[in-house]
């Protein structure tokens, strides 16, 4: 068997960040990655009508994290792009986050200054000095009649829980602007990869001591790796302790199934994503991404999203019972040595992808501090 001095599970931003760190160091590395692919949930491809799309739903590069912005374009070139989210509200289509533009379009108002906003937002608001779930942390920050149109149900069908069950900081994410600002992110670095995101990923392992062995499940084979220096985790966290406090009360997670549709036009709607936060439709969001890039087809790709509780897990549900489960398997991880537990389904946490990125920056370096280490070039 080959020589592994740091064993990594799972190929998505974690895993791969931490991969290519270490062989930079000349470390040899094996990544283990139960799907057939790298970039984990990043991992997109070119589809039937050539157009550019992810297998997992959009993914939108912001930072303000100049360390992050460096690192990620020594192996891609990008190109701006300030993302833009519309919404179907009564019939209606208006700007996420709300802005000046969303209150005048649902409610005829005619605000024209960030002062007019404020007042309406002070008017409608429904105070909470301390927001207790994110049912609060919308009232106190728009007030009931939004609350109403654009999060709750919006909400219930992300989650399977309305905005009260669930902490506040999950509603507390979501920004409101007093201006006609329609980006849906305010960030200093907005970017795409040229040539999407599984050409950046395949740049970042790229490196003669990084070994990837795909369409394997780690807990089939683990016995057969031993003697590594480090093991970096970046899955399900209760799946690792094989469930041992979860016999009970699981931890839940959130999965998405993906539908996509051909049509036979040059677009179906005016924007990249458009979501639908009423109750009139199961699905989320459609996601056209034949406007990501400026791409050219006779045809284009939708697809809606639906979430749902089984599937593949995807976001980890913060609220008061998962988070007491999940103290008890980080107790259990922290015992272990040389074993790290990072990224959103090992930590139990969200993560923007910049965060992904910061935090796999920041542990090796926290676990490397004398190394040498070095950079690159994109190309």
């Amino acid at each position: 068997m080959k020589q592994i001095d740091i064993l990594i599970i799972g190929a998505g931003i974690s895993g791969s960040v931490l991969a290519e760190r270490y062989a930079s160091i000349g470390k040899k590395v094996l990544i283990i990655e139960k799907r057939n692919h790298i970039a984990g949930n990043c991992y997109d491809f070119i589809d039937e009508n050539n157009i550019l799309v992810s297998k997992y739903g959009a993914h939108l590069f912001h930072t303000n994290e100049e360390a992050v912005w460096k690192y990620v374009n020594q192996f891609s070139e990008w190109y701006p792009w300030e993302h833009k989210v519309m919404a179907r509200v009564d019939d209606k289509m208006v700007p996420i986050p709300v802005n000046i533009t969303t209150v005048n379009e649902l409610f005829s108002t005619n605000i024209t200054s960030e002062q007019e906003m404020k007042n309406w937002l002070e008017e409608n608001r429904i105070p909470f000095e301390n927001p207790a779930n994110g049912e609060e942390a919308v009232l106190n920050r728009v007030g009931n009649v939004l609350y109403e149109k654009m999060f709750k149900h919006y909400t219930k069908k992300q989650w399977d829980k309305y905005p009260a069950e669930l902490d506040a900081s999950v509603l507390n994410r979501i920004p409101v602007r007093y201006n006609y600002d329609d980006r849906y992110f305010s960030d200093t670095f907005q970017a795409l990869p040229k040539g999407g995101y599984t050409q950046l990923f395949e740049n970042i392992v790229k490196n003669p001591n990084i070994e990837i062995l795909l369409e394997t499940d780690y807990f089939d084979v683990k016995e057969e790796y031993t003697g590594y220096e480090k093991l970096f985790y970046t899955g399900p966290v209760d799946r690792f302790f094989d469930f041992k406090h979860s016999l009970t009360e699981k931890l839940e997670y959130r999965s998405i199934n993906f539908v996509s549709d051909t049509i036979d036009a040059p677009f179906f709607q005016e924007n990249s994503v458009i979501n639908y936060p009423g109750t009139e439709v199961d699905f989320t969001r459609i996601i056209e991404y034949k406007h990501f890039g400026n791409q050219k087809s006779d045809k284009t790709t939708i697809v809606r999203e639906f979430t749902v509780d089984e599937g593949e897990p995807y976001y980890p549900v913060p609220n008061p019972r998962n988070e007491e489960i999940y103290k008890k398997y980080k107790a259990e991880a922290e015992k272990l040595l040389d074993v790290h537990f990072v990224g959103r389904l090992a930590n139990y946490k969200y993560f923007n992808m910049d965060q992904a990125f910061k935090n796999a920056l920041d542990l090796f370096d926290s676990l490397e501090k004398n190394a040498t280490i070095t950079y690159k070039t994109a190309g």
